[in-house]
């Protein structure tokens, strides 16, 4: 496991400061440089189904007046180890449910804001079959619909910034160009 995943980046930036704090995040000024640092661990999952799809969900964004297409993720709860996050959070979030935690294959951790938050996130990559997808259950109310996508179609929607959330569109890319 890449060791940046479960510490703060930052911690030779003294003093540290806590300017604000709630339940999901903490503002905190790390010797001038301010930050803002989930409370708990983050963790996305790439859903593919058979090597040509993509498994994306709309979400409520109210903040981007948008339901714009991500990738299933969330934060993993106090405990939690990253797999069982992203198994839960994939559940919950798609009504697709995996079991074997084995399946969900550990990619690169992403910076999300490296100017504000010094914590990197789990990503996960998980190979699904078209009847896993078909057999889906229930999602939770945030997401507005999923969709299953070709990758021609979403090379195309990043292109014409369709796809627009950056955390997606790096996953997306590394899979895409891993060779």
């Amino acid at each position: 496991m890449d060791s940046r995943l479960t510490r703060a980046a930052c911690t030779d930036l003294q003093p540290v400061e806590d300017i604000y704090s709630n339940e999901w995040f903490t503002v905190r000024n790390r010797g001038g440089y301010f930050t803002v640092e989930n409370r708990l661990p983050q963790v996305m999952i790439l859903p593919i189904i058979g090597d040509s799809s993509v498994v994306m969900i709309r979400v409520r964004r109210p903040v981007l007046d948008d339901c714009p297409l991500e990738l299933p993720a969330g934060g993993m709860l106090a405990g939690e180890a990253p797999e069982d996050g992203a198994a839960r959070e994939l559940a919950e979030e798609t009504g697709i449910v995996i079991s074997d935690k084995s399946r969900f294959i550990p990619m690169p951790p992403l910076s999300v804001s490296p100017n504000r938050n010094p914590n990197l996130i789990y990503v996960f990559r998980v190979h699904l079959s078209e009847k896993e997808y078909e057999k889906r259950l229930p999602h939770d109310e945030e997401v507005e619909g999923i969709v299953s996508l070709g990758i021609d179609d979403v090379k195309k929607k990043i292109c014409s910034g369709e796809i627009y959330v950056t955390t997606p569109v790096a996953v997306i890319s590394s899979y895409l160009f891993r060779g």
